[in-house]
């Protein structure tokens, strides 16, 4: 009851901020209460943060490229493209900026998409003189793809690379598996994004009135790279899989490269066009606190007992056959994530996966099916993941404000369906490459 009391209160300080704390900050707060209190002990530090450390600094990495290319204009540049291939049909510019949303989500990670493509589309919307409820359907349906489409790669969600770094799960290995099964959740997401919202989209937008997406570039020698980059980290962390390499090493290494080039580092500056200060102080080192407080608190919350209650319903849902363990343990983990948050959700499964007696195969399948619950199942409340609360976050400083029961109404009517069509994709292929 302590450790819960314990978890209970950071969360809230997490949420809260009192007095602009951040969350990392806040987060050290109950790992404080909890040190002091003998519900975590200085041995599990080091513990935690062998378990986080790579996870935090690729999501730091990623995000400061994300950063960079935003100044270049690249983004921008994108959503301009996208726009106009939509060629003034609103109900063809929705399933764009869906997918826009996706690949944004697959390469620069969900809390990239939501601080990245969310501000975009607002200045394309109002650009066009959609109404607000058109404009609604659209800014729902960035923040819905964020998550939902974060599965395909170890390096699209933080839970990915908690999971992979855990159970030693290499990137081709987890990439083989899951981007089929995210193809599944694009396509449900696209799907019940159409059904709850089709009807509020325009047919016909002015095209003329957006700028020429050239108009966007800032940065053209950044520009020009941003390819060729990306595309080199990709092959990246295929070849080196097989070494071990950490993932923020590789990671790191693109985002050092990117930077030098927008810094001009071989003209000593000269020639800059990109303000690279605000860059790094706008990347997220509030997480690399948040990742080992509110892991912490979560492991002294998992030694009293919840990993043991989780395992004993593991080992349960594992007598029940291959198809009814996966879609339990996904559903399990969504719960835990919308009320936990996904990323102490996240160890809180692992470490019950890891201890649940159940076959190899559906332990494959439990780790996999954790992962879905914690990238998807955050969507049922506002606290459920980070990317939702940076969205509603970059919403409200846009003058678009939604509620926690308007947020929820919307969850909770969304994510059922599109997590049970992707929990069944990964039951059904998970066996048939298993080898």
């Amino acid at each position: 009851m302590l450790a819960l009391a314990i978890f209970i209160l950071t969360l809230i300080l997490v949420i809260w901020q009192p007095k602009n704390l951040g969350i990392g900050w806040s987060a050290l707060g109950g790992v404080a209460v909890a040190l002091a209190t003998g519900v975590v002990q200085l041995s599990d530090v080091a513990v935690v943060w062998d378990i986080v450390w790579d996870a935090t600094f690729t999501f730091v990495a990623l995000i400061i490229i994300s950063l960079i290319l935003d100044e270049a204009g690249f983004f921008s540049w994108a959503a301009l493209h996208i726009a106009r291939w939509g060629n003034g049909r609103g109900h063809l510019l929705f399933p764009l900026i869906v997918m826009l949303g996706a690949v944004i989500a697959a390469f620069f990670a969900n809390d990239g998409a939501a601080l990245l493509l969310t501000p975009i589309v607002i200045a394309i919307l109002v650009r066009l003189d959609f109404s607000a409820s058109a404009a609604l359907a659209f800014i729902i349906a960035t923040g819905f793809i964020a998550d939902t489409a974060s599965l395909p790669l170890v390096i699209s969600n933080l839970v990915n690379i908690v999971s992979a770094n855990f159970f030693e799960v290499s990137f081709d290995r987890y990439a083989t598996v899951m981007v089929p099964v995210d193809l599944v959740s694009i396509t449900a997401t696209l799907a019940v994004l159409w059904l709850a919202f089709g009807r509020r989209i325009p047919r016909r937008y002015p095209i003329e009135a957006l700028d020429e997406p050239g108009s966007a570039i800032v940065d053209h020698y950044v520009f020009r790279a941003a390819l060729p980059i990306l595309l080199a980290l990709l092959i990246a962390y295929f070849v080196l899989a097989r070494w071990h390499v950490p993932f923020c090493v590789v990671t790191g290494v693109g985002a050092l490269a990117l930077t030098a080039l927008a810094g001009r580092w071989w003209r000593a500056g000269r020639g800059r066009q990109l303000p690279l200060g605000p860059v790094f102080r706008n990347a997220p080192w509030q997480i690399v606190l948040f990742s080992i407080g509110m892991y912490l608190v979560v492991y002294g919350l998992g030694q009293a007992g919840l990993t043991r209650y989780g395992a004993w319903a593991l080992e349960w849902l594992g007598q029940q056959g291959h198809f009814v363990a996966t879609l339990g343990t996904g559903f399990l983990a969504a719960f835990v994530a919308s009320v936990m948050n996904n990323m102490p959700s996240t160890l809180v499964g692992a470490l019950a996966i890891k201890q649940a007696q159940v076959p190899e195969v559906t332990s494959q399948l439990m780790i996999y099916a954790n992962v879905i619950g914690n990238d998807l199942g955050p969507k049922f409340t506002p606290i459920g993941s980070l990317a939702t609360l940076l969205w509603l976050h970059v919403l409200a400083g846009k003058g678009y404000r939604i509620g926690w029961g308007q947020y929820m109404k919307v969850g909770l009517t969304l994510t059922p369906p599109v997590l049970l069509a992707t929990l069944a994709a990964l039951a059904l292929w998970l066996p048939m490459v298993r080898g």
